[in-house]
Protein backbone atom coordinates (compact mmCIF):
# COMPACT_ATOMS: atom_id res chain seq x y z
CA UNK A 1 0.00 0.00 0.00
CA UNK A 2 1.50 3.37 -0.94
CA UNK A 3 1.77 6.17 1.62
CA UNK A 4 -1.13 8.23 0.19
CA UNK A 5 -3.44 5.19 0.30
CA UNK A 6 -2.53 4.83 3.96
CA UNK A 7 -3.95 8.29 4.79
CA UNK A 8 -7.73 8.55 5.05
CA UNK A 9 -9.73 11.73 5.75
CA UNK A 10 -12.10 11.50 8.68
CA UNK A 11 -14.79 12.67 6.23
CA UNK A 12 -14.34 13.23 2.50
CA UNK A 13 -15.03 16.62 0.97
CA UNK A 14 -14.12 18.85 3.93
CA UNK A 15 -10.72 19.99 2.66
CA UNK A 16 -8.26 19.67 -0.17
CA UNK A 17 -4.49 19.65 -0.17
CA UNK A 18 -2.73 21.92 -2.67
CA UNK A 19 0.42 20.80 -4.55
CA UNK A 20 2.40 22.96 -2.08
CA UNK A 21 1.11 20.74 0.75
CA UNK A 22 -1.09 23.47 2.25
CA UNK A 23 -4.70 22.66 3.05
CA UNK A 24 -7.84 24.61 2.14
CA UNK A 25 -11.36 24.05 3.43
CA UNK A 26 -13.99 23.33 0.77
CA UNK A 27 -16.94 25.66 1.06
CA UNK A 28 -19.59 27.45 -0.96
CA UNK A 29 -20.16 31.12 -1.77
CA UNK A 30 -23.30 32.77 -3.04
CA UNK A 31 -22.43 35.18 -5.87
CA UNK A 32 -25.75 36.99 -5.34
CA UNK A 33 -25.34 37.99 -1.68
CA UNK A 34 -21.76 36.97 -0.85
CA UNK A 35 -22.71 34.56 1.96
CA UNK A 36 -20.09 31.88 2.71
CA UNK A 37 -20.80 28.34 3.89
CA UNK A 38 -18.70 25.53 5.33
CA UNK A 39 -18.87 22.70 4.66
CA UNK A 40 -19.73 22.95 0.98
CA UNK A 41 -23.47 22.86 0.31
CA UNK A 42 -24.37 20.10 -2.12
CA UNK A 43 -27.82 21.39 -3.11
CA UNK A 44 -26.72 24.81 -4.41
CA UNK A 45 -29.32 26.74 -2.37
CA UNK A 46 -28.30 29.83 -0.41
CA UNK A 47 -30.12 29.83 2.91
CA UNK A 48 -29.48 33.57 3.26
CA UNK A 49 -31.01 34.99 0.05
CA UNK A 50 -32.70 31.83 -1.33
CA UNK A 51 -30.87 32.02 -4.68
CA UNK A 52 -29.81 28.74 -6.26
CA UNK A 53 -26.44 29.89 -7.55
CA UNK A 54 -23.87 28.68 -5.00
CA UNK A 55 -20.35 28.15 -6.30
CA UNK A 56 -17.53 26.08 -4.83
CA UNK A 57 -14.72 27.97 -3.08
CA UNK A 58 -11.57 27.16 -1.16
CA UNK A 59 -11.36 28.81 2.27
CA UNK A 60 -8.44 29.62 4.53
CA UNK A 61 -5.79 28.93 5.49
CA UNK A 62 -5.52 31.84 7.97
CA UNK A 63 -7.72 33.06 10.78
CA UNK A 64 -7.79 33.68 14.51
CA UNK A 65 -9.25 31.97 17.58
CA UNK A 66 -12.62 33.50 18.40
CA UNK A 67 -13.52 31.13 21.27
CA UNK A 68 -12.13 27.82 22.54
CA UNK A 69 -12.31 25.22 25.26
CA UNK A 70 -10.01 22.47 26.49
CA UNK A 71 -11.36 18.91 26.42
CA UNK A 72 -9.68 17.03 29.25
CA UNK A 73 -11.28 13.59 28.87
CA UNK A 74 -12.49 11.58 25.88
CA UNK A 75 -16.09 12.20 24.80
CA UNK A 76 -18.57 9.47 25.75
CA UNK A 77 -19.76 6.98 23.15
CA UNK A 78 -16.47 5.47 22.04
CA UNK A 79 -16.33 7.28 18.68
CA UNK A 80 -13.28 9.42 19.51
CA UNK A 81 -9.92 7.65 19.30
CA UNK A 82 -7.54 10.62 19.45
CA UNK A 83 -5.43 11.97 22.27
CA UNK A 84 -6.64 14.05 25.20
CA UNK A 85 -6.39 16.76 26.27
CA UNK A 86 -7.19 18.67 23.10
CA UNK A 87 -8.72 22.02 22.26
CA UNK A 88 -11.75 22.78 20.17
CA UNK A 89 -13.26 26.10 19.26
CA UNK A 90 -14.46 28.70 16.79
CA UNK A 91 -11.97 29.93 14.23
CA UNK A 92 -12.76 33.21 12.47
CA UNK A 93 -11.31 32.78 8.98
CA UNK A 94 -9.89 35.84 7.25
CA UNK A 95 -12.73 35.52 4.72
CA UNK A 96 -15.20 36.36 7.52
CA UNK A 97 -16.67 32.90 8.14
CA UNK A 98 -16.41 31.18 11.54
CA UNK A 99 -15.83 27.42 11.61
CA UNK A 100 -15.75 24.90 14.44
CA UNK A 101 -12.46 23.05 14.55
CA UNK A 102 -9.87 21.30 16.65
CA UNK A 103 -6.97 23.55 17.67
CA UNK A 104 -3.49 22.01 17.77
CA UNK A 105 -0.96 22.65 20.47
CA UNK A 106 -0.98 23.19 24.20
CA UNK A 107 -4.18 24.64 25.59
CA UNK A 108 -2.16 26.66 28.12
CA UNK A 109 -0.67 28.71 25.26
CA UNK A 110 -3.97 29.55 23.53
CA UNK A 111 -5.89 32.81 23.80
CA UNK A 112 -8.67 34.62 21.96
CA UNK A 113 -7.38 36.51 18.94
CA UNK A 114 -4.35 34.24 18.46
CA UNK A 115 -3.53 33.87 14.74
CA UNK A 116 -3.82 30.30 13.44
CA UNK A 117 -3.27 28.40 10.21
CA UNK A 118 -5.19 25.47 8.73
CA UNK A 119 -3.28 22.18 8.91
CA UNK A 120 -4.09 18.50 8.60
CA UNK A 121 -2.94 15.96 11.12
CA UNK A 122 -3.31 12.29 11.90
CA UNK A 123 -5.82 11.78 14.69
CA UNK A 124 -5.24 8.04 15.11
CA UNK A 125 -4.33 4.88 13.22
CA UNK A 126 -7.02 2.23 12.78
CA UNK A 127 -6.57 -1.52 13.13
CA UNK A 128 -5.66 -1.82 9.44
CA UNK A 129 -2.84 0.71 9.86
CA UNK A 130 -4.64 3.52 8.04
CA UNK A 131 -3.94 6.99 9.40
CA UNK A 132 -7.19 8.87 9.98
CA UNK A 133 -6.63 12.56 9.24
CA UNK A 134 -8.63 15.62 10.17
CA UNK A 135 -8.17 19.32 9.68
CA UNK A 136 -7.29 21.56 12.58
CA UNK A 137 -5.78 24.96 13.18
CA UNK A 138 -2.29 25.49 14.57
CA UNK A 139 -1.05 28.69 16.23
CA UNK A 140 1.32 30.74 14.09
CA UNK A 141 4.82 31.51 15.29
CA UNK A 142 6.40 34.95 15.01
CA UNK A 143 7.44 34.25 11.39
CA UNK A 144 3.87 33.41 10.35
CA UNK A 145 4.36 29.62 10.09
CA UNK A 146 2.43 26.98 11.99
CA UNK A 147 4.14 26.41 15.34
Amino acid sequence: MCASENIVPIKKGLWTTLPSGEARLLGSRCPSCGELFFPRKSNGNCTHCQEQTLEAVELGPLGHIDAYTAVLQPPAGGFYHGVVPYCYGLIALDEGLRVEARISGSYEALKRGLRVKLVTETMWADQEGKHIQAFSFAPLDEQGGAA
